[in-house]
């Protein structure tokens, strides 16, 4: 039979060696996020759970279509989940029907069957070299760089890889859409 103190011993390693293997996947690859509010509609609803890649932009830059997590401008204590649509160097015009993107490669007029059509407002911003345009999947309804302006990479956390949610029984990977 063993000592009691010997049984406290194998539970405080048991302890230790799980803290040592949750808490660095935790705070350096993977971070949970829950959806706030239906900016995001019809891609995340309110309450669905998702998983945030923090690994990936150590690697590579954020790329169009991804759906990110970041720190607010305005409140770096507060994080915003929004669809990454224009790139450091970019022009990006939004007019009432369309969001058209100028690069060094020419114009692209992006294609989104996945968001339901809403009016845009008029205006078109230049980003610089460390700069993202990100705006909300439900346009009608999102309060995003329309508002408050580029999001600067240093502040994105991560992008968004799983989405859990339970009242539409999903539990699948997050995909890019094509441009």
């Amino acid at each position: 039979m063993k000592k009691p103190y010997s049984i406290l011993f194998e539970f405080a390693k048991l302890i230790i060696l799980a803290l040592l293997i949750v808490v660095p996947v935790r705070y350096f690859l993977f971070q949970p996020f829950i959806v706030r509010g239906a900016s995001m509609e019809p891609s995340f609803y309110e309450g669905d759970y998702l998983l945030i890649d923090q690994l990936s932009y150590y690697f590579r830059d954020p790329e169009r279509g991804e759906v990110v997590v970041f720190r607010y401008p305005e409140d770096p204590a507060r994080r915003y989940i929004k669809r990454v649509i224009g790139l450091p160097g970019e022009e990006v015009v939004l007019t009432e029907e369309e969001i058209i993107i100028e690069n060094e490669e020419g114009t692209v007029v992006l294609e989104e069957d996945y968001i339901r059509p809403s009016s845009l407002s008029d205006m078109s911003v230049g980003l610089g070299e460390e700069e993202y345009f990100m705006v909300g999947d439900n346009r009608g309804f999102s309060f995003d760089s329309r508002s408050w302006g580029p999001v600067e990479k240093e502040e994105i956390v991560g992008r968004v890889f799983f989405q859990i949610s339970p009242l539409r029984s999903t539990f699948a990977q997050v995909e890019t859409p094509d441009y």
